[in-house]
């Protein structure tokens, strides 16, 4: 998978589908900034926590916007092979082929800088 490309392509999707429910997209757009808002945490480390969590319930679209969005909060490459591995500890087997396919996205996404 190319996850750049299935990263513009969501944010497309995304952008049809708000015009199908927009107040519901306008709901979860407001969800999400606010959830990633600074505050105790960072919103690097927020999108840590997101990346974690998209490794541990299997989400491909969701492992490539938090992939895109830590390193665009500033995540280095160290922080986030360490979330890959908590990840791991928390979902166990299947945890590590999304933790492979995470890898994956961020050699992408860096090769686009």
């Amino acid at each position: 998978m190319n996850y750049p490309q299935h990263y513009d392509r969501l944010v497309r999707l995304m952008g049809e589908l708000g015009t199908e429910i927009p107040n519901t997209l306008q709901a979860f757009q407001g969800l999400h900034k606010a959830a990633v808002a600074p505050n105790a945490l960072s919103t690097k480390h927020k999108e840590l926590v997101a990346l974690g969590i998209a490794i541990a319930v299997r989400c491909d679209g969701c492992i490539a916007y938090h992939i895109h969005d830590a390193l665009k909060a500033g995540a280095t490459r160290e922080e986030i092979v360490e979330t890959l591995g908590v990840a791991v500890l928390m979902g166990g087997g299947p945890a590590v082929v999304y933790a492979c396919e995470a890898m994956e996205a961020l050699v992408q996404f860096e090769e686009l800088k």
